[in-house]
């Protein structure tokens, strides 16, 4: 049983029940761009989970190669079923391989962080939006059935009204942020001018098992559980009432299926992907050091270190999901005090039964 596999609850919604049972009766073809990353790793071993067929493309600029072991592991007949390309996203040629035959393209590479993006804005140009035609113009002209792409909450940027709906979107806050909005303009564009069905889907911070916890841009949740439980401080940028809409990864893979099978009238847009709630990271921090501390109770003592406010992020985030649940039959399976609590276990386990390194 998988890693994901493991933590779902059997409480999903109609419509997602309906199609893990289409998917495994009617298979299909499927291209994850970024399959060596955390999201799409997990979205690669879901769709073999489900009997399809899988192409995954990455160039290991953030994914790493033990990612695309795990997701088949020594399976044998799944891994008939999948087929990886190392390779950039800048590259149309590699594009075009990496689409032929497909089916539903699902593209999640990107250079993810608004830090980084500051820092380097011409290379997350590139990435993401370069990149991005590239994989549309491919996805085009191998006349796939459907192109579901990774967009972002920093489209919203300084629109201050909570929840956030996605018809109302601020002024970008990073090149990060316009990059993302570039790639929902772009998608919009295929679809009416070369008939290319698109979904985006704005994630809000997105959290679960393998999302990695190294490196200057790793997200919260895995830096503050490997901090902890390594003795090293954890830093808030803030005062911590900076609020995030936190969201399990399962709830990402299940929109990432629902946007490929739904009803054409629901394409040419971009979907919320969270759960309507909002966490500190005062309310975080808490949270993942009492989990941490049902295992290590001296972690009990630990308080967070404050630090300045970075520039470009953005004060408050929270989504509302209803266009969602009406387009695409999405329904968070997992809620952030549900998720969380588990995805700490996980990373207990890793931390416990460190696997063998793998060459990256």
């Amino acid at each position: 049983m998988n890693s994901l596999t493991r933590l779902v609850r059997p409480h999903l919604s109609p419509r997602y029940e309906a199609a893990r049972r289409d998917f495994v009766n009617a298979p299909r073809t499927w291209l994850v761009t970024g399959a060596a990353g955390f999201i799409g790793s997990s979205l690669v071993e879901t769709l073999l989970e489900l009997r399809q067929s899988v192409v995954g493309l990455d160039n290991f600029a953030t994914g790493h190669r033990r990612n695309v072991d795990a997701v088949v592991g020594a399976d044998a007949e799944r891994a008939s079923r999948y087929r990886f390309i190392e390779g950039d996203i800048r590259d149309a040629d590699c594009c075009r391989a990496a689409c032929a035959g497909v089916d539903y393209v699902l593209h999640q590479a990107a250079l993810g962080s608004v830090p980084r993006s500051i820092r380097d804005p011409i290379t997350s140009a590139q990435v993401n939006v370069d990149g991005f035609l590239n994989m549309l113009v491919a996805a085009r002209d191998a006349a796939v059935k459907r192109f579901v792409y990774a967009s972002s909450s920093s489209v919203y940027g300084d629109e201050r009204t909570l929840p956030q709906v996605e018809t109302k979107t601020g002024r970008p806050l990073s090149p990060y942020a316009a990059t993302k909005v570039a790639n929902e303009m772009f998608a919009a564009v295929f679809q009416r001018t070369y008939g290319l069905e698109t979904i985006g889907l704005r994630y809000f911070n997105v959290f679960g098992p393998r999302q990695d916890p190294e490196g200057p841009y790793a997200a919260v949740i895995p830096r503050w559980v490997a901090s902890l439980l390594q003795g090293d401080a954890c830093h808030i940028f803030g005062d911590g009432e900076t609020s995030r809409d936190f969201c399990h990864i399962a709830n990402a893979v299940q929109a990432n299926l629902l946007a490929a099978v739904a009803p054409s009238n629901a394409t040419e847009t971009a979907y919320n992907v969270a759960c309507n709630e909002s966490t500190s990271l005062n309310q975080l921090f808490a949270m993942i050091r009492d989990s941490i501390a049902k295992s290590f109770p001296h972690v009990r003592a630990f308080s967070p270190v404050y630090d300045p406010f970075r520039p470009g992020d953005i004060a408050r985030s929270q989504a509302d999901i209803s266009r969602a649940g009406e387009g695409l039959g999405y329904r968070p399976i997992y809620r952030v005090g549900e998720g969380l609590p588990l995805v700490v276990d996980w990373y207990l386990g890793e931390h416990r039964n460190p696997a063998k390194e793998t060459a990256e």
